[in-house]
């Protein structure tokens, strides 16, 4: 699955995606364009079922400290079946 986080209309720029079961769904090609638009791959890791809550971070980029949470996502991986 595709992720497209379009920029964000205050001055935080987006910093981070993180998976919080990557043993269900895997985080790849996260990048952000010059426009602030940001992508990422979604994929399925392994032939398990569960969920897994996918969190976007953003932060000012002028202002130290760390990133917040400004984005989430669940998602739930429903395995194929194998008979039948």
């Amino acid at each position: 699955m595709s992720l497209v986080l379009q920029p964000r209309n205050d001055d935080k720029l987006w910093t981070g995606l993180l998976s919080s079961a990557p043993a269900f769904v895997l985080v790849s090609g996260w990048g952000v364009a010059a426009d602030g638009t940001a992508h990422a791959a979604l994929r399925c890791a392994g032939a398990r079922g569960g969920t897994a809550k996918i969190t976007a971070m953003a932060k000012a980029p002028d202002v130290a400290g760390a990133s917040r949470v400004a984005f989430t996502l669940e998602v739930s991986v429903v395995p194929y079946t194998t008979q039948g």
